[in-house]
C-alpha cells in the first residue's frame, strides 16, 4: 500500500478556503460601495442634514443622544429598514442578522467611534442590543487587536480601553487578548 501524502488534499482544501474568503471579500467590498447610501436619499437626508451636527456634539448613548435618536422618526426608522446592518432592521435584532451584517455593523460602530475620537463603547452597544456575551467577547478581542496593530504601525486610534469603565457586564479576565 501507498504511503498518504497530504499534499493534494491539502491544496485542494487550501483552495476552497480562499474561495470562500474571496466571496466574503467581494460581498463585503459591495457593502463598503452601498453603505449609508439610503442617508442620501429624499426620506432621510433631511432628517440626517438636522440632527448629524447635533448627535456629533453628544455623548454617544446619553439621555439626550437616545432622545435625538427617537426625535429623527420616520427618517431613522426609514434608514433602519433600508440598511441590514442595522439591529433595528430585524425583528430579532442581531439575532436576524448574517456575518455579512455583522461585520459592516462593527466596522460601522468603529467608524463612529473614530469619527468621535473616543473608544468603541462595547459596554453600552451590548445592553442596547442584547448582546450575548461570546459575541462580545469576539468583538473585545477584535478591539484588542486593531488597538495592537494600530500601535505597531504608529495609527493613534485606540478602540478598546478597558480603564475607561469597559467590560461592567463581562469578566474581561476571561477575554484573551
Amino acid at each position: 500500500m501507498t504511503k498518504y501524502d497530504c499534499t493534494a488534499d491539502v491544496t485542494e482544501h487550501k483552495r476552497k478556503v480562499s474561495y470562500w474568503l474571496n466571496d466574503f471579500i467581494q460581498l463585503l467590498t459591495g457593502r463598503s460601495n452601498t453603505h449609508d447610501v439610503s442617508k442620501l436619499g429624499p426620506q432621510e437626508k433631511p432628517i440626517f442634514d438636522e440632527y448629524t451636527p447635533k448627535l456629533k456634539t453628544l455623548t454617544f448613548g446619553s439621555d439626550e443622544y437616545k432622545a435625538s435618536l427617537e426625535a429623527m422618526g420616520e427618517g431613522l426608522k426609514h434608514h433602519y429598514k433600508a440598511n441590514r446592518h442595522h439591529p433595528e432592521h430585524f425583528e430579532n435584532g442581531v439575532n436576524g442578522m448574517t456575518l455579512y451584517d455583522l461585520i459592516e455593523m462593527f466596522c460601522d460602530w468603529l467608524a463612529s467611534a473614530e469619527s468621535k475620537h473616543t473608544p468603541l463603547d462595547i459596554d453600552y452597544l451590548s445592553r442596547r442590543f442584547s448582546l450575548e456575551p461570546q459575541l462580545v467577547f469576539i468583538m473585545i478581542n477584535t478591539l484588542r487587536e486593531l488597538d495592537f496593530w494600530n500601535e505597531v504601525s504608529g495609527v493613534p486610534v485606540t478602540y478598546f480601553t478597558p480603564e475607561n469603565k469597559r467590560g461592567e457586564l463581562y469578566d474581561l479576565d476571561t477575554v484573551t487578548p
